[in-house]
């Protein structure tokens, strides 16, 4: 009887952390908007923020381990991909709202579904096919009804075709590295990959601010510290308690937290029109019926 009250108490501790994860990630949209930088110096204040603040932490832990100089190569791939990734969404965010981007990236587990047996070199399976295709019809609704949001919408399904191509690459080496090791790797060859892209990038757009405000400052402390390295800290470590069933089920909570404060702070379903709301129905019924999926054969 003991036993198994520490059991409950554990698992509920867990679910707690997961919670609290899932809802920092859901603030990233939201800051997104609230900070004035342009996308690109945004990712790369978030990325040098970030991999300070994870350096400290292994510094602090001793936590850092050696690595060859291929898999160095292999992080700075993937990490580039991320920082392309961020640069992708929080420019989705921009030309359209925080609502349509993270609409877009709530469809990164079928992309992710559809892309692994490429990757992979597995059998595709025709289920997770038909609802792929359910959530493609969910995002031509939305860029149909959404129009003026064209270019947003466009950047936002490039967001989520790059993180289903990262989570794909990380799956074959995240099990051998401590996870926050791997983030500050990757995390900072994203800082490093676009600091040499930036006289290619300041070339074709010179007027671009590198100057954050103060409340940019604040802001992007907070991406940083709660929703980056806090978040992820607290999931790694209800990870180890709960099952594949719950983790995948809370994960897919971020796009809705994301949403309902864009709503909530921005007033942006005022931005929106019917072929929004029934493109995020189409595409949520897909991410219902993949993650089903997923937890039947698992």
């Amino acid at each position: 009887m003991a036993f198994s009250s520490i059991l409950c108490k554990i698992m509920k501790n867990a679910l707690i952390k997961m919670h609290i994860a899932v809802f920092l990630w859901g603030w990233t949209g939201v800051l997104g908007r609230a900070i004035e930088l342009p996308e690109y110096p945004l990712v790369w204040y978030r990325t040098l923020i970030t991999a300070i603040i994870f350096s400290v932490i292994l510094f602090y832990r001793k936590e850092f381990r050696r690595i060859s100089f291929r898999e160095i190569l292999r992080f700075m791939g993937i990490g580039s991909i991320i920082a392309i990734h961020w640069v992708a969404f929080y420019g989705s965010i921009k030309y359209a709202n925080a609502s349509i981007a993270l609409t877009c990236l709530a469809t990164a587990g079928i992309f992710t579904a559809l892309l692994e047996p490429i990757v992979l070199k597995v059998k595709f399976n025709y289920r997770e096919l038909l609802v792929g295709f359910v959530a493609l019809i969910g995002m031509y609704c939305i860029y149909k009804f959404e129009i003026g949001y064209a270019t947003g919408i466009g950047m936002g399904i490039l967001a989520s075709v790059l993180s289903s191509v990262f989570t794909i690459m990380n799956k074959k080496i995240v099990n051998h590295y401590p996870s926050r090791m791997v983030a500050f790797y990757e995390i900072g060859s994203g800082f490093l990959f676009l600091t040499a892209l930036l006289p290619i990038y300041l070339h074709y757009f010179p007027e671009t601010s590198f100057s954050p405000s103060r409340m940019d400052w604040v802001w992007l402390l907070v991406l940083s510290l709660c929703c980056t390295v806090w978040g992820q800290s607290l999931a790694l470590s209800a990870l180890k308690k709960l099952s594949s069933f719950t983790t995948v089920l809370m994960v897919n909570l971020e796009p809705v937290y994301g949403i309902i404060l864009a709503f909530l702070i921005f007033h942006e379903n005022k931005e929106v029109g019917a072929g929004f709301f029934f493109g995020i129905g189409l595409i949520a019924l897909s991410v219902g019926l993949h993650t089903w999926g997923m937890i039947r054969k698992g």
